[in-house]
C-alpha cells in the first residue's frame, strides 16, 4: 500500500479546515474534509463492549446504543492475572469494531482504585500499577492487531468522580510516578495505543487537558507516545492551552466555537501553524491508518459471548471455601436465594454500559446441570426488607443441603458520575444472610459488585465466591465453577478491606477543589502490609479446587549488575486431584533503607495450568526498573546498591518461597550538603562520612563526651543518636569549626 504524503495534504489544508479536524463533528464522529479525501470515523465506548449510538448521543449511557455484547468489565478481567486471555478480548473487541465501522473504542481504563468509594472502580482494573500496565498492554495489543485504535484513559489521576470536572488532584511526583502514571507508561511502551484520552481533573492545579508537562514532557518525550491526544467529553477548559499543551482532538463537537477560537489564536500569533499542523497530523495517520485496512468482520455475538464467559471463568475469584463446601453436587439439595439469581447486576452505569442482546442468570444456567429450589428472598434494585420474601427464604434453607446467596449492590449504588457513600450492602441483604445463618450453617455467598464490599458475615460462612460485574454470561459461569465443571482460578487485583475506614485515603478522598494524596505511594497492599492491618482479603488472594506447591526458587546471578536482566525460576506443582490453574506472583522488597519504600511491590506475574501431580517451571525476568523507585532529586528511577528480596508466592500475604539477592553498580545519589543538612546524614553516606566524624569528635571535646562519669552516662550509642539530628549551623554556634571552612568542605563534598 501506497504510503500517503500526510504533510502535503496538510498544506492544502485551509486553516479553517486544520481548526475543524481538531473537534467533533458531533458526539462521535470526527470531522471529514471531503475535497481532500480525509474521511469522517467514529469512535466508540467502551472498554469492556462497544456501546455504539447511531442517533442520540451521549456520554453517560442514558440514550440506547446498539445491541452488543458485554464482556467482564475491568474489575473482574483484571483478576485473571492473564495476558493471553487479555489480548484475546481485545481481539474480539477489535474484530467487532471492524464489523460496526468503530475507528477507535475509548478504552481501557486504568486509573488506579485508590478508594473503594470510587463510582467508577468497576472500569478499573487494579490498585497495582504493575498488573494495570501489563493488563492493559495485552487489551491494547489484541484491538490494534485490527488497526482500530484504542484510547486508553483517564490520563491521569482521576480516582474519584465527585466534582470530577473540576477538582484539583494534588500529588506529588514520586508518587505519582510509582503509583498513578506507570499504568499508561507501561501500555503505552509496549503497545503504543493509538490515542490517549485526558482526564476531566486538575493535576497539581492544572487541568489535564492543558497540562504541557503530563501530555508532551512525559507521554511525548519520555514515553514517545506516537499517536494523539483527545479529550474526555466535555474536558476542555482553554482549546487554546490545551492545543499548545499536547491535546489535538477535542471532543464532542463544540459547535464551531472552539474552532473558531484556533483560527483566531493563529491569525494573531497565540498559536503557531506548526503546532497545528502536527496535531492535524497525528489525528490523520490515526484515521488514515484505520480507513487504510478495513477488514471484512461479522458481528458474531454468540461466538462473542461465549469469549464473555470464558473470561469470566477465569476471573471469579473463590475467596473462600471452608471444608470444601464447594464444589455444588447435583445431587445435593440446594436453595438459591436473591433477586441477582435471577436478575444478575453484571455492569456498571455510564458511559460503558452496553445495550446487551442477551444475559444469562445463574437461574436459566442451572437448570441444565440440576434441580435447585429458587427463593427471591431480596429485590436486587432496593433495599427493602420484605418480611414474608424473608420468611419464604429462611423456612426454605432450613430444609435444604446446602444454600447460596446471590448478593451484591444495586445498580443504583454504584456509577459513573457520582462516588459511593459508603461500602455497605443493602442493610436488607446482611439481615436476611443472618437470619438464615441462624438455620443453616452450610451458605456460600455470591458477590455481584463492582467494587469491594463489607462483610460482616465473613467469618460465618464457609464460602465466598466473588463474581463482581461479571458480563452478559455471568449465569453461565457462576454455575460452573459452583458444581466444578469449571475449577476457579481468579486472585484479587485489589485488597478488600474490612471496613471502609481501613483505606489509606479514609480521611482524603472526595474532596471537591483540593483532593490531598496524603497517602503517597502507599495505596491498597502497599499501606495494609506497612500498617501490618488485618484485611478482609488480601491483594492477590484466590482459591482453587486444588492445590500447589512451589519449590526451588533460583535466580541466574544473585549479584546483579545494574545493566543486566535477572531470571527468576520457581517450580509449581499441583499437588491436588484435578486440573487447575495458579496465579504465581512475584514481588521485590527493599532492604537497602536508602528511601522509605512498601515492604513489597508485585513486579511479576504468570498464570500457568496444571493438570494433578505436574509440575512447570515459570520463568520471571526482571530488570533494574524492577527495584527501582523514582528518585525525585534524579527526575528518575533509581535502585540503591544492596540487598534485596525476591519473593514467590500465592498472594501478597502467602508468600512460598524467598530467595535474597544483591544489586550492584548503581551511581551514588547526588550530595545536596548546606548548613541545615544534619550529622547523621553526613556520617551516613561514605563519601561525607569522615567530615561527618569529624565534626562529631570536636562536638564530643566540646561537652566533655568520654572523660571521667560521662561514660556511665552517655553510651557511644547515646551520644551517636543524639547527635545524628544536629544540623551543621550548631557546630558553627559553638564556634567548632569556621563559617569559611564549613562553606568550603560542603562545597567540595556537593561536587563529588
Amino acid at each position: 500500500m501506497m504510503k500517503r504524503d500526510l504533510k502535503t495534504l496538510i498544506q492544502q489544508m485551509t486553516l479553517e479546515e486544520k481548526a475543524g479536524l481538531c473537534s467533533g463533528l458531533d458526539f462521535w464522529h470526527t470531522k471529514a474534509v471531503d475535497r481532500l479525501g480525509i474521511p469522517s470515523v467514529m469512535v466508540c465506548d467502551g472498554p469492556h463492549g462497544l456501546r455504539k449510538q447511531d442517533e442520540k448521543g451521549d456520554h453517560l449511557g442514558i440514550n440506547e446504543s446498539i445491541k452488543a455484547v458485554c464482556f467482564p468489565p475491568a474489575v473482574l478481567s483484571a483478576c485473571s492475572f492473564d495476558r493471553k486471555l487479555m489480548e484475546d478480548f481485545g481481539d474480539a473487541i477489535g474484530k467487532e469494531a471492524q464489523a460496526n465501522d468503530v475507528s477507535v473504542v475509548l478504552g481501557p481504563a486504568v486509573n488506579i482504585k485508590r478508594s473503594p468509594l470510587c463510582g467508577r472502580n468497576f472500569e478499573y482494573y487494579s490498585e497495582d500499577p504493575y498488573l494495570t500496565g501489563e493488563t492493559a498492554a495485552a487489551f491494547i495489543k489484541g484491538v490494534q492487531k485490527h488497526h482500530v485504535g484504542t484510547s486508553i484513559k483517564h490520563f491521569a489521576a482521576n480516582n474519584q468522580e465527585f466534582n470530577r470536572m473540576s477538582a484539583s488532584s494534588d500529588v506529588d511526583e514520586r508518587t505519582l510516578r510509582e503509583i498513578y502514571l506507570p499504568g499508561f507508561e507501561t501500555a503505552v511502551k509496549e503497545a503504543q495505543p493509538k490515542t490517549v484520552m485526558c482526564s476531566y481533573n486538575r493535576v497539581n492545579g492544572v487541568f489535564a487537558s492543558e497540562n504541557p508537562w503530563l501530555l508532551t514532557e512525559v507521554l511525548r518525550d519520555e514515553w514517545n507516545f506516537e499517536g494523539y491526544v483527545m479529550s474526555d467529553w466535555g474536558a476542555v477548559n482553554d482549546r487554546v492551552e490545551a492545543l499548545k499543551a499536547g491535546l489535538e482532538l477535542e471532543m464532542p463537537s463544540s459547535n464551531g466555537i472552539n474552532d473558531a477560537e484556533i483560527v483566531r489564536a493563529v491569525n494573531n500569533g497565540e498559536l503557531s501553524m506548526e503546532i497545528l499542523d502536527q496535531a492535524v497530523e497525528r489525528i490523520l495517520n490515526v484515521v488514515f491508518d484505520w480507513t487504510d485496512h478495513r477488514e471484512t468482520q461479522n458481528f458474531t455475538l454468540d461466538k462473542d459471548h461465549e469469549m464473555a464467559q470464558k473470561i469470566a471463568e477465569n476471573s471469579m475469584v473463590l475467596l473462600k471455601n471452608e471444608d470444601q463446601i464447594l464444589p455444588l453436587s447435583p445431587e445435593e439439595k440446594v436453595v438459591f436465594i436473591g433477586g441477582f439469581a435471577a436478575h444478575p447486576r453484571y455492569q456498571g452505569g455510564g458511559s460503558s454500559h452496553i445495550n446487551s442482546y442477551k444475559v444469562s442468570s445463574a437461574l436459566e444456567a442451572v437448570k441444565d446441570v440440576a434441580e435447585i429450589t429458587y427463593i427471591e428472598g431480596f429485590s436486587n434494585t432496593e433495599d427493602v426488607y420484605q418480611d414474608e420474601l424473608a420468611r419464604q427464604a429462611v423456612s426454605a434453607a432450613a430444609e435444604a443441603d446446602k444454600v447460596v446467596i446471590f448478593a451484591g449492590l444495586p445498580e443504583s449504588f454504584e456509577s459513573e458520575g457520582y462516588d459511593r457513600a459508603h461500602m455497605q450492602l443493602p442493610a436488607c441483604q446482611n439481615l436476611l444472610i443472618r437470619e438464615i445463618l441462624k438455620v443453616q450453617s452450610n451458605v456460600i455467598i455470591v458477590l455481584h459488585n463492582g467494587a469491594p464490599v463489607e462483610m460482616p458475615w465473613k467469618d460465618q460462612v464457609p464460602a465466598i465466591l466473588e463474581a463482581y460485574l461479571g458480563g452478559q454470561a455471568v449465569g453461565e459461569a457462576e454455575i460452573n465453577i459452583l458444581y466444578g465443571k469449571v475449577n476457579p482460578s481468579g486472585k484479587l487485583a485489589e485488597t478488600l478491606p474490612l471496613k471502609l475506614s481501613d483505606n489509606p485515603s479514609y480521611l482524603n478522598f472526595g474532596d471537591g477543589e483540593h483532593v490531598n494524596y496524603a497517602e503517597g505511594i502507599f495505596v491498597g497492599y502497599r499501606y495494609y502490609d506497612a500498617k501490618e492491618m488485618d484485611v478482609a482479603f488480601p491483594f492477590g488472594h484466590g482459591l482453587s479446587y486444588t492445590s500447589f506447591s512451589y519449590d526451588h526458587l533460583k535466580v541466574d546471578d544473585s549479584d546483579f549488575a545494574s545493566d543486566g536482566i535477572m531470571q527468576v525460576t520457581v517450580d509449581v506443582t499441583n499437588t491436588g486431584d484435578r486440573l487447575g490453574k495458579e496465579i504465581v506472583q512475584l514481588y521485590v522488597q527493599d532492604c537497602t533503607k536508602a528511601c522509605r519504600r512498601p515492604l513489597k511491590e508485585l513486579k511479576g506475574f504468570e498464570k500457568v495450568s496444571l493438570e494433578p501431580g505436574e509440575t512447570k517451571t515459570v520463568t520471571f525476568n526482571l530488570d533494574r526498573r524492577s527495584f527501582s523507585w523514582y528518585c525525585t532529586d534524579l527526575h528518575d528511577w533509581y535502585a540503591a546498591d544492596g540487598t534485596y528480596q525476591i519473593m514467590v508466592g500465592a498472594s501478597s500475604r502467602d508468600i512460598r518461597q524467598t530467595v535474597s539477592v544483591q544489586l550492584s553498580g548503581a551511581p551514588l545519589l547526588p550530595l545536596k550538603l548546606h548548613a541545615n543538612s544534619t550529622l547523621g546524614e553526613l556520617i551516613s553516606d561514605p563519601r561525607s562520612r569522615d567530615f561527618g566524624l569529624e565534626m562529631k569528635r570536636r562536638l564530643d571535646a566540646f561537652f566533655g563526651a568520654g572523660n571521667g562519669d560521662s561514660d556511665e552516662a552517655v553510651s557511644d550509642d547515646m551520644s551517636m543518636a543524639m547527635v545524628a539530628s544536629m544540623p551543621l549551623r550548631n557546630v558553627l554556634t559553638f564556634g567548632l569549626v569556621s563559617k569559611d571552612e564549613l562553606s568550603a568542605r560542603l562545597d567540595e563534598l556537593n561536587r563529588l
